[in-house]
């Protein structure tokens, strides 16, 4: 069983649980275009992919962007890692890395391909798409993600060598004839994959444009408009889990707490720091969401392995927001590898776009009272990661396993350091 589908079922079945699904979204291609791989400053272990850069006009350094084979080798490295329970890609990728090359069949991770691409994410080089109200478009039909063809062979199984789960997105614009076109989009594709068995998640963005909305006001105008759109949908149809921008607390806990049958997950958004992605996974978290997808986040990290690593661990219950960023520099000092801010700046909660080209609406800054996250300003403290012919500088339990309930903040950190330096290499 995928570890997706087990997740799924434990989260139905106990609303206590801590199962947390944690999704890699690769799927920038449909997007960005040549900016989609992301910056060359990590590369998988196989190393640079060749590439024609002519020296009397510029470097491959100048340029800055992994190519696509070197965007497949992360891909590849991320699901054999196995700490993500779904890799989102497009459906050419889909098609390369899951129907040709069968990366998938023996893996605990789930492929998924995004189902449309509303205009709202044809972020485009010197582009003005995304500064227009979103419209609906799909590029590749479910036929498409499910077997690479316009039309698959089907036995009844219900198995296909590509990914059969897609991500469908949503833009609510407070427009009606705008919104009205985007749900009978949605009408269509959600009946169409009812009849050939392929399952889907629903991602809702906030409005790309003015929508006359208060910024703390969305949240309400996002639960709304989800729960008013999936009351006419019976659960053949309905989404498996919802992909939303995080509003804050109380936004959070009035769509989680609605129905135990409805799993609520978060997006990332741009880049922002490393304690940006590590507070937001955390806060969702402790809120209700049960899902996280990162992109940018991730695919923008210094070390994609290492900060993947982080976010269980915090997902988990395993170590804070806070001790995270610290043993992620940890890492990184380790083997040496520049980080993109100090570990100060690193430590910093940003306000950050939502939308793809950064220019839309911005992740709620809600205040929790009495809030021990929020309390004073974080110390810059170095991490100090032992080496492998010192001692542990951590409590051990009689069976020389890590006590973590006697470790102190700076002891988990040294510990996840070294832990994760030794297995990263």
């Amino acid at each position: 069983m995928k570890s997706l589908d087990a997740k799924l079922a434990e989260i139905k079945a106990n609303r206590a649980s801590r199962s947390f699904i944690i999704a890699d979204a690769k799927d920038a291609d449909m997007a960005f275009g040549v900016r989609a791989p992301g910056p060359r400053s990590f590369l998988a272990k196989r190393g640079g992919r060749p590439a024609q850069f002519s020296p009397e006009v510029w470097s491959r350094d100048e340029f800055g962007y992994r190519n696509l084979p070197e965007f497949l080798d992360i891909i590849r490295e991320v699901t054999n890692q196995g700490l993500v329970d779904i890799m989102l890609m497009s459906a050419y990728v889909t098609e390369q890395l899951a129907i040709k090359e069968g990366l998938f069949k023996n893996s605990h991770v789930t492929p998924a391909a995004r189902a449309n691409d509303t205009t709202d994410v044809w972020a485009v080089r010197h582009g003005a798409y995304t500064r227009e109200p979103s419209q609906p478009f799909r590029s590749a039909r479910i036929d498409h993600i499910q077997c690479g063809e316009v039309e698959c062979e089907r036995d009844g199984s219900g198995n296909f060598p590509g990914a059969n789960l897609g991500l469908y997105s949503i833009t609510f614009v407070n427009e009606l004839d705008q919104d009205r076109e985007a749900l009978l989009w949605y009408k269509e594709f959600r009946e169409e994959a009812e009849r050939k068995g392929f399952r889907h998640f629903l991602e809702i963005f906030d409005p790309n444009v003015s929508s006359g909305i208060a910024p703390e006001k969305l949240g309400e105008f996002i639960n709304d408009n989800i729960l008013r759109t999936l009351a006419g949908v019976p659960e053949a149809g309905r989404p498996v889990f919802l992909k939303i921008v995080y509003h804050g607390p109380k936004a959070m806990e009035e769509l989680a707490q609605y129905d135990p049958n409805l799993v609520v997950g978060i997006l990332g958004g741009s880049a922002g720091t490393t304690y940006d992605a590590f507070r937001l996974i955390h806060d969702a978290q402790k809120y209700g969401a049960r899902v996280a997808l990162f992109g940018r986040k991730i695919n923008n990290a210094e070390h994609q392995l290492a900060f993947i690593e982080m976010l269980r661990l915090i997902t988990d219950g395993k170590i804070s927001p806070e001790e995270a960023v610290r043993a992620y520099h940890g890492v990184l000092q380790a083997k040496k590898i520049k980080p993109a801010r100090t570990l100060e700046d690193d430590l910093k909660l940003t306000d950050q776009a939502m939308s793809y080209d950064g220019s839309a609406t911005k992740r709620s800054m809600v205040e929790v009272r009495n809030n021990p996250l929020a309390t004073g300003r974080i110390t810059e403290t170095k991490p100090t990661p032992s080496t492998s012919n010192s001692s542990p500088n951590w409590p051990k339990r009689a069976d020389g396993k890590p006590d973590f309930d006697q470790m102190t903040a700076e002891q988990r950190t040294n510990y996840h350091t070294d832990r994760l330096t030794r297995m990263l290499g």
